[in-house]
């Protein structure tokens, strides 16, 4: 039996060195960025707020909203759905496109008050192998409340988009196993949805129900 290895991280913020003080300033921010700067932005909140579902919208949405008092780009990036890309470029240029329309609309007027600006980040990810080793399904499903959060976050979110492995580590190894059913609703999951707790409730079930 092909067996599976939990793995954690730990993730170093890193400044990316561009700040944007109005609309146009962000969108040469995020065609400059590294889509790595990209995938914090929509996703640090994950881990932040793991408890709150739905998640709060994504740095760039708050920042435009709060900051900039543009609801309307605020609502723009804010319906960005992240669950449908399957790579950082691709949501990186849908990002890119909403700020590039609204710019072309609205011009880039308004500016943030002083000490507000969009501060470009990304964060440097140390991967960890963890002890927890597994063989079966009955393995997984008992280990699984057990393993950290980052964990959970890493083999979820991480190896889908950051890795860009095109799925999460989870419904690959199901597939490898043979248990196509279990890998196919695992992929399909909004893991946006839940909380990381209530995801990992919910993926025990998933996995009792076919072992």
């Amino acid at each position: 039996m092909v067996e599976f290895r939990f793995y954690s991280k730990l993730d170093l913020t890193i400044l990316v060195g561009r700040r944007a003080k109005n609309s146009r300033q962000l969108l040469e921010g995020l065609r400059y960025v590294p889509e790595s700067s990209i995938y914090f932005h929509t996703h640090k909140f994950l881990l932040q707020y793991h408890y709150i579902t739905p998640v709060p919208p994504n740095d760039f949405a708050q920042w435009a909203i709060t900051s900039l008092n543009d609801d309307v780009l605020g609502e723009r990036l804010s319906s960005v759905d992240v669950v449908q890309y399957d790579s950082l470029a691709a949501l990186k240029e849908s990002i890119i496109r909403v700020v590039e329309e609204h710019v072309s609309e609205n011009g880039s007027r308004r500016e943030c008050p002083p000490g507000e600006e969009f501060h470009f980040m990304a964060s440097q990810a140390f991967i960890i192998p963890t002890p927890i080793v597994v063989r079966t399904l009955e393995e997984f499903a008992a280990h699984l409340e057990h393993v950290s959060l980052n964990s959970l976050y890493h083999h979820m979110f991480d190896a889908r988009l950051r890795l860009g492995r095109g799925e999460n580590d989870f419904s690959a190894w199901f597939r490898g196993i043979g248990k196509e059913d279990l890998a196919e609703e695992v992929r399909k999951l909004d893991p946006y949805l839940h909380t990381l707790e209530g995801l990992r409730k919910r993926l025990e079930v998933l996995v009792r129900r076919h072992a």
